[in-house]
């Protein structure tokens, strides 16, 4: 086949549902694109090197809430869909979706060693007339600068024998109106057929696919969106921590604020900022403009605000114990209701609900918690198990902090069964108690 062709006849595989799919990294990013490849006629196999995944899901039980395991169940009955840990598919795929981590190493610099191990077994089974697609955030020009020189190393031309984009991940886990297929999805390739292969593969299963021009665009577009919140997010976390020296409720403040049509959009404050990308993201381009030469003050004031947000919380509830109780923070029994990084999901990682209770353990206090979806922790050093939320665990508790605002907590039960209780999200909204003290 010339060259020039290659990029028709990808297209028209992909646009019959014969281009065969495989995805890298099955967390929340990687089996709902799974899912939907498969529920569009595809045939897809997902690649994670944790054991686990691959039994979950080959024994149709899905760890993800945002997928169904009856939807899953279906999917891999169907023949459409199939999970492994080794890598030999690889050779066989039309196209190849990156979506592993990108976390920050010890010094808070990014760490692309899962990039890059993924791409060294791409590299070993590369074949002309494949599409290679990273969806991992990370830093400006990692397509170009560390996927394209490895692949290129195989003797294949990009744009010509195998094509390579760049497509930022959007998902937004526990958010029941924006699944995988509603959320746009923007694509950048290394060359405008690049661009053009990705987004007809995207096209089969999103609803919007807006291309840009570049992939070094494409991996900007992330972190500028991220970036836009962690900011905002440190300018209300400051903010509230001002409000409430001046008396007044900015709750309050936020939703009078909202009444105005145009010209802004509402940030509320809460105990800090979890997840893996709000918290992380921003310091992947901070990381790379000062390659560059270039300070970005913003986001390092917001992510010094925002880490700060834990130690304050465990300030005013030990401020909170002594007026409201006359206890010592040392003498205290206190739960944490959350401790998931965001209301509705079971991911811990960042959350600031671990940084709560590891503070409030130095002072002495004795802490449990409460989580339906985080049975268990065995991280940041911490081993516990979710307490069950009977009458008497309320009971045996003089603090009860709020740090996650999961949709299944009865707020009136909570209120009346808790000797004082410390919200930080504005879950109790519109209760009016005296042993309510709200950030």
């Amino acid at each position: 086949m010339k060259k020039s062709e290659r990029p028709k006849s990808l297209i028209r595989k992909i646009q019959s549902k014969k281009a065969k799919i495989a995805v890298i990294g099955l967390g929340y990013v990687g089996l709902p694109l799974v899912c939907e490849f498969a529920s569009h006629g595809f045939t897809v196999k997902g690649i994670d090197v944790d054991p686990q995944k691959i039994l979950s899901i080959r024994k149709g039980r899905s760890y993800i809430g945002d997928i169904q395991s009856q939807w899953l169940r279906k999917l891999i009955k169907g023949g459409k869909l199939s999970a492994d840990n080794h890598f030999d598919f690889l050779s066989e795929a039309d196209a190849v979706i990156i979506c592993v981590p990108t976390p920050l190493n010890r010094s808070k610099d990014p760490d692309i060693s899962y990039i890059l191990s993924v791409t060294e077994e791409i590299k070993k089974r590369i074949r002309p007339g494949q599409l290679i697609i990273l969806e991992s955030t990370t830093y400006p020009g990692t397509t170009e600068e560390v996927i394209l020189p490895a692949l290129n190393e195989s003797g294949l031309i990009c744009g010509k024998d195998f094509f390579l984009c760049f497509s930022p991940e959007r998902v937004d886990p526990g958010n029941p109106d924006f699944k995988t297929r509603d959320i746009p999805k923007v694509i950048g390739g290394v060359t405008p057929d690049c661009t053009l292969v990705g987004k007809t593969l995207y096209g089969q299963i999103i609803s919007h696919v807006h291309p840009v021009s570049t992939s070094r665009t494409a991996e900007m577009t992330k972190l500028l969106e991220n970036t836009f919140r962690i900011v905002n997010i440190g300018l209300i976390n400051e903010l509230a921590r001002a409000a409430e020296s001046l008396g007044v409720n900015i709750w309050e403040a936020v939703e009078a604020a909202k009444t105005k049509p145009f010209g802004y959009m509402p940030f509320y404050p809460g105990p800090g900022i979890g997840g893996h990308c709000i918290g992380i993201d921003p310091l992947y381009l901070s990381w790379k403009a000062r390659l560059h030469g270039q300070e970005l003050h913003f986001i390092d004031l917001a992510r010094r605000m925002n880490s700060e947000m834990p130690k304050y919380v465990v300030t005013q509830a030990v401020y909170a114990l002594n007026l409201k109780l006359g206890k010592a923070i040392s003498r205290s029994r206190i739960l944490l209701l959350g401790v998931s990084y965001k209301k509705d999901v079971s991911d811990v990682r960042e959350s600031p609900a671990l940084d709560i209770l590891h503070e409030l353990r130095q002072l002495g206090a004795r802490v449990n918690y409460h989580d339906p979806y985080v049975p268990e922790i065995s991280e940041s050093g911490l081993s516990m198990k979710s307490v069950p939320l009977t009458d008497a665990v309320f009971k045996g508790h003089d603090l009860v902090i709020l740090t996650t605002n999961h949709s299944v907590f009865d707020r009136q039960r909570i209120v009346k069964k808790s000797r004082l209780v410390y919200d930080t999200r504005n879950f109790f909204q519109g209760i009016q108690s005296k042993n309510i003290v709200r950030l």
